[in-house]
């Protein structure tokens, strides 16, 4: 999966952040916390990504946008290494989404909840300054 097909080419690692939008910085903290791999390239200096892993990385920046932390991706990550196939991380994944919807499922109700003590306070001083307006 991660071997070069025809046509292939190692993409190097400021080339691929430039074309996502990402720091290299990035790219390599992702690498070191073991959510992502680069390929060893021909010269031996520097990082490289081949298609394979530049589509894990686009995958893994859609997760990022859904809220999934480091730790969540480092256990999606492990669930998928162990197969190499999406048998082992679908469910992973799918249970990482679970748990992530139930928490943004709870920090609505906490600020629906918010929102109203703050409607209802507002409404508190209005009525508590149109009586002063009134007897002033």
């Amino acid at each position: 999966m991660n071997k070069l097909k025809a046509g292939e080419e190692i993409e190097s690692i400021g080339e691929l952040a430039k074309s996502l939008g990402l720091t290299t910085r990035t790219l390599r903290y992702w690498e070191e916390v073991g959510i992502i791999e680069s390929a060893q390239r021909l010269d031996g200096a520097t990082r490289g990504y081949t298609p394979y892993y530049v589509r894990r990385i686009k995958f893994i920046m859609k997760l990022k946008e859904l809220g999934l932390t480091i730790k969540e991706l480092q256990e999606l990550y492990i669930a998928y290494g162990e197969a190499k196939h999406t048998d082992r991380m679908i469910p992973k994944l799918v249970e990482i989404l679970d748990d992530h919807i139930n928490k943004v499922d709870e920090k609505m109700a906490k600020l629906a909840s918010l929102r109203k003590d703050i409607v209802d306070y507002r409404q508190r001083m209005m009525t508590k300054f149109n009586m002063q307006k009134d007897n002033g």
